[in-house]
């Protein structure tokens, strides 16, 4: 699809990234294009699923100020096939937040929100217990969150 994207497309898409309410008229200004040209290419963004979803960030710091843990995980080597069942439930977990198969010393990287170490420690048990396959879960806590953020290099 990248190969479809011109470069009115990739200054809308850099444009909503950081805002999904910006108006259309405010976009069309900035990058030359009609009000209604901008409708079209952002309707046919959504629908090629380029811009997958429009959604509120939530300061966690403002709400339950959670604690984040990134967690290696290491799956017993001839178990493999335990991945997609893994993934497959992660998704239902709100504690999951991101989950990367990576090369090294591990085999998956999660990184998990729970309100104290107590909470991440029952996640961490629940996850262990229906995945005997998981042969370990090597923690880090995050102390300070340096820089975080979504948006993509366009």
């Amino acid at each position: 699809m990248s190969d479809n994207l011109d470069h009115f497309d990739r200054k809308i898409l850099a444009i909503v990234q950081r805002n999904c309410l910006t108006r259309s008229e405010v976009i069309a200004e900035h990058i030359g294009l009609s009000p209604s040209a901008v409708q079209r290419r952002l309707k046919r963004l959504r629908q090629n699923r380029v811009i997958s979803a429009d959604v509120a960030v939530i300061d966690n710091r403002k709400l339950d100020n959670l604690m984040t843990f990134i967690v290696g995980l290491e799956i017993e080597r001839e178990n493999y096939q335990v991945m997609d069942r893994f993934m497959r439930w992660a998704q239902g977990q709100d504690a999951f937040q991101q989950i990367f198969y990576v090369t090294g010393a591990v085999d998956l990287v999660a990184v998990i929100l729970a309100r104290d170490v107590t909470e991440f420690d029952t996640i961490a048990e629940a996850t262990m217990s229906q995945f005997p396959e998981i042969k370990r879960m090597n923690t880090n806590v995050v102390l300070n969150v340096l820089k975080s953020g979504l948006n993509l290099p366009i």
